[in-house]
């Protein structure tokens, strides 16, 4: 069922996620939610963004672990904009917003704001920095 869905909307949605109520999706192309995802109520994401795992832990022989939380938990009232990367078992807080393009890694406290860091401009004259 999830892959005639994925196919239909290019919205790839693990059927084991866990996802709260007014849950929104603008312009869905490439979204990815992980199998151990944990969203929130009244979440909004927008086009490309991945809710996914940044390691999968394997035993002492190299095999995969399976069934270890390893996708990203969002809470109430967050947004995440076109082309962010949530990676890991991590926490994003109430309300919130994740910016476009943003890699993120780590959790971040309720209320944060996290865009991509600020282009730096820096004027150069007749060849000077060269």
């Amino acid at each position: 069922m999830s892959e005639i869905a994925h196919s239909r909307t290019a919205v790839d949605i693990h059927p084991g996620a866990r996802i709260g109520g007014s849950f929104f999706i603008d312009h869905g192309t490439g979204v990815v939610i992980g199998e151990t995802t944990i969203i929130g109520e009244r979440v909004r994401l927008y086009q490309a963004v991945t809710l996914g795992a940044k390691r999968f832990p394997t035993d002492e022989t190299g095999a995969l672990i399976k069934g270890l939380a390893r996708h990203p938990v969002v809470e109430d009232d967050v947004v995440i904009y076109a082309g962010a990367t949530i990676l890991g078992r991590i926490t994003i807080g109430k309300g919130s917003t994740i910016g476009g393009n943003v890699w993120l890694t780590r959790s971040i406290p309720p209320g944060s704001s996290i865009t991509q860091a600020g282009a730096q401009q820096e004027i150069l004259q007749d060849g000077s920095g060269i």
